[in-house]
């Protein structure tokens, strides 16, 4: 397997793995309030990391952690933290709906700030996922009414973020280890979520801890923070950020599929068609021109 092809796996891994999030998700905010959870998801993806990389013997800390901290802040602060403020503010198929324009923020970012060929086969293939999420989300349920107006507008500014993120990912990672990026990059976030968990605690008091609980904690934690996150990061340092963001449609795919599976939701003819124009646009990032 090339390493072009190992980046598009290891964003699908990180997108599949999100995509299965909110069904945790779900059960786990109902007693943490979100600012709080993504602070504990935060520490336990530093946990994790931290220790892979004193297993690793690190040669010591690289130049650039003010630039990583800063792009953590960005991605794991204010970007999840709008997504965060988007979805309580508005609804779940709004939040799905508008974050899925993650991909063409991402594609303008590569072609502003890396110099990346906005090729016709790229827009194309972005074109094609995007018509693929709006056949497996319930356009039905869409409500874009005024009443909506800052969930939204908080939801467009997490997914323009989450695209100036995954760029600048890329540009930092051309000099620095993908662990130790993650790993600064999450204690970024974390400059900004503490003090937005202390405010929230005050009004929104942790419910009762139980066993299903913790293993939902624990899970957000180490696989959809710290392995999806590093999967994410990884494949935006071995594949063109252009190519790469093609891979974050999997996630209403696999959220569908787990809907379908866990949750017992009708899995439609029209979403069957929306994944297969996604997988038919990643397809098509992934060939040469």
């Amino acid at each position: 397997m090339t390493s072009r092809q190992l980046g598009i796996v290891y964003g699908l891994l990180a997108a599949a793995i999100w995509g299965g999030m909110y069904v945790v998700s779900d059960v786990v905010l109902q007693v943490i309030p979100p600012f709080t959870l993504l602070t504990i998801r935060l520490l336990l993806g530093i946990l994790v990391l931290a220790l892979i990389l004193i297993a690793r013997r690190p040669a010591g800390l690289p130049k650039n952690v003010p630039s990583l901290l800063a792009v953590g802040f960005l991605g794991f602060g204010v970007s999840v933290g709008l997504q965060f403020v988007g979805t309580d503010l508005s609804t779940a198929v709004n939040g799905a709906l508008i974050t899925s324009a993650a991909p063409a923020f991402i594609l303008i970012f590569a072609a502003l700030l890396l110099r990346e060929q906005m090729t016709m086969r790229r827009v194309l293939a972005v074109a094609l996922a995007s018509v693929g999420v709006l056949l497996i989300v319930d356009l039905t349920k869409v409500d874009l009414s005024s009443d909506l107006f800052l969930g939204n507008a908080a939801l467009v500014g997490a997914a323009l973020t989450w695209g100036l993120y995954s760029v600048l990912v890329r540009r930092v990672s051309e000099t620095t280890d993908t662990l130790m990026v993650t790993l600064i990059a999450f204690c970024g976030g974390l400059l900004l979520t503490i003090p937005l968990a202390l405010i929230e605690l005050q009004s929104r008091p942790i419910g009762t801890i139980d066993v299903p609980v913790v293993l939902g904690i624990l899970y957000l934690g180490v696989v959809s923070t710290a392995g999806a996150m590093w999967f994410w990061n990884r494949a935006f340092a071995l594949v063109d950020a252009g190519t790469a963001s093609l891979t974050f449609f999997a996630q209403p795919l696999v959220g569908a599929l787990l809907g379908a599976l866990l949750l017992g939701q009708s899995l439609t003819g029209a979403a069957v068609i929306g994944g297969l124009l996604i997988a038919a646009g990643v397809l098509l990032a992934m060939r040469r021109a």
